[in-house]
């Protein structure tokens, strides 16, 4: 008795739950309780939310979902009476009419103990305090002898205010004498590096040690990227789990005195552009495979933005899942079809070209008599992209590939892409990556790939998609600067207006040019409508469109009221941003 009281053995499952998939969900825990059981481990600790998924959203207002997990969580309790690891297990639960995000104790055939979610997050992301009541503040629950805290991911971020509660504190007063932190804490740029600054707040303020377990996996816009880990009492680094990978590892704590220890497996971690780069990589893995499409299809242009989502398609799920197509019109230059089908050839994705000239000069026929005596503009230049946007949705219709869209952050921010065009498509690897980082990703990918990836090694992007100076090619000898200024210029003043929120007058203040910043300022307004219906995308910076920038469409308060350049001002009339309303594949 002494011995099992002095050793503690609880198995992190860091795994990729699937939204809505209960039986699957519980699967998944079934195998890594069996494992923990061969492990001789004492606990195994699942993410937050795990039975059904996280985030929810309002799925988990559904009564019929509520009483699905219930129900599971019911039969993994008794399945705990064969003497095998008791089980913490994320789930929603009603009690006495009220939903709460849960963590349930499964242990010797029953639900021993719950554990309600506290601080709520209501911010970025999260909507919790719409979908969640506040549980109490309680006390640790006790397995094997041992005292374990359970506060539930927010529940270690803030610390005691007069909304929040220090619940780690609590826990330390009552008794704990280890925390375990299930987590669903979606990956952002450096967001390691704050969850340790928080992790260590916490052990310093209790001394005592912590298991911080996340989820992995995509989850639509978002991307779990695990990378849990513990930390001893004295803040030494314990274990380090990888990063968008699966993993269950058994820790093993000792007693010493009044103090827990363990050591475990460090793995190496993925940072900066790297961990960009595999964020993405399984964020359009798992919205395939999650969302049951045989593969995808994607316009290669000899772009550089194409290129790079075909090379993240392949890492994600291999060259026989990838379908390429170039849709070459008049302007189309030879070099960018020679590109297009070298890149198709380094990946070996199934590659065809499809001249477009015999139906975009179809639409004019058809529109000629509307047209009459109208000059042309870019009217036809988005023929062009729609003609192509077609096409791409008529071969998704009849293969079932699903359409990978490509434009980039910074094409998104100010509308430099065509509704029906471009934008077609059901999922956007690189939605939040601005275009200077998509020409840093393409070079690291000719040098580097992330493990687990599914593409060849070594330079897979041809040099000269690289170094060509980006072009939409819907008219003669058109750059991308012809409309907007130089890309390191437009992202740096695009940061600080989407990611910081800074006023105009503060960008001005830090060298930028007014009239760039004030324009800009106002192409990033005028083409809210797009976004909204654009297709989603990995969220990879502190700031995305959609889950954390929810601006309002129709909007007339403009920064310092500054009035709209008259220019765009006879654009805005017609519901288009017009001379940035362009295509790039």
């Amino acid at each position: 008795m002494t011995e099992r009281f002095d050793t503690f053995a609880v198995t992190l499952a860091q795994l990729n739950p699937t939204m809505g998939d209960v039986d699957g969900n519980a699967a998944k825990a079934r195998a890594a309780r069996a494992q923990a059981k061969s492990d001789g481990a004492d606990l195994v600790l699942f993410p937050e939310l795990f039975i059904a998924g996280y985030p929810p959203e309002d799925l988990v207002q559904k009564p019929a979902f509520q009483a699905a997990c219930r129900a599971t969580i019911e039969s993994l309790a008794r399945e705990t009476a064969d003497g095998g690891p008791a089980m913490l297990v994320g789930t929603p639960w009603v009690e006495e009419g009220r939903l709460y995000n849960a963590c349930a104790l499964l242990d010797g055939g029953r639900i021993a103990s719950l554990r309600f979610k506290c601080n709520l997050p209501n911010y970025g992301v999260f909507d919790e305090k719409r979908l969640f009541s506040r549980g109490p503040a309680a006390g640790p629950v006790t397995v094997r002898g041992v005292r374990i805290g359970v506060p539930i991911c927010e529940d270690i971020w803030l610390e005691e205010s007069e909304d929040y509660e220090n619940v780690v504190e609590t826990l330390a007063e009552t008794g704990a004498e280890i925390i375990l932190v299930p987590n669903g804490s979606p990956y952002a740029r450096d967001k390691n590096d704050v969850r340790l600054s928080v992790a260590v707040a916490r052990v310093t303020e209790s001394g005592l040690p912590l298991v911080y377990l996340n989820q992995v996996g995509g989850q639509d816009e978002l991307v779990f990227d695990g990378a849990s880990f513990a930390l001893n009492g004295d803040l030494s680094l314990a274990a380090q789990l990888p990063a968008f990978e699966e993993s269950i590892v058994t820790l093993r704590f000792s007693r010493n005195g009044d103090d827990w220890r363990c050591t475990g497996p460090i793995a190496e971690q993925p940072e900066g552009d790297k961990a960009d780069y595999a964020a993405c990589v399984l964020g359009l893995r798992d919205y395939v495979a999650k969302n049951g499409f045989p593969g995808v299809l994607l316009g290669i242009s000899g772009g550089i933005d194409s290129a790079l989502c075909a090379a993240i398609a392949v890492d994600a799920l291999g060259a026989d899942q990838v379908h390429g197509v170039m849709l070459p019109y008049r302007y189309t230059a030879a070099h960018s079809i020679a590109d297009a089908g070298e890149l198709a050839g380094h990946l070996g994705v199934r590659y065809e070209v499809l001249p477009i000239a015999e139906a975009v000069t179809g639409f004019e026929t058809i529109l000629s008599g509307i047209f009459k005596n109208l000059p042309p503009d870019i009217t036809e230049e988005n023929l062009q992209a729609r003609t192509r946007g077609t096409l791409l949705m008529a071969i998704s219709n009849k293969t079932g590939l699903m359409v990978v869209t490509t434009g980039n952050k910074s094409e998104m921010s100010v509308g430099y892409a065509t509704l029906y065009g471009d934008m077609n498509g059901g999922f956007n690897p690189l939605k939040d990556i601005y275009k200077t980082q998509v020409f840093r990703l393409a070079n690291l990918r000719n040098s580097w790939k992330p493990d687990g990836a599914l593409g060849p090694a070594g330079e897979v992007i041809p040099p000269d998609i690289i170094t060509r100076p980006p072009t939409a090619e819907l008219r003669e000898n058109q750059t991308d600067q012809d409309s907007l200024p130089p890309y390191d210029v437009l992202d740096a003043i695009l940061e600080r207006l989407v990611e910081r929120e800074e006023p105009l007058d503060q960008i001005i203040a830090a060298g930028f040019d007014r009239e760039i910043v004030t324009r800009i300022d106002h192409l990033l307004n005028v083409a809210e409508y797009k976004r909204r219906q654009a297709a989603p995308g990995v969220k990879v910076t502190r700031r995305n469109f959609g889950r954390d920038r929810r601006y309002p469409i129709t909007n007339r308060f403009r920064d310092k009221g500054e009035p709209l350049p008259a220019a765009d001002e006879a654009l805005v009339s017609r519901g288009s941003t017009a001379s940035i309303d362009a295509f790039e594949g």
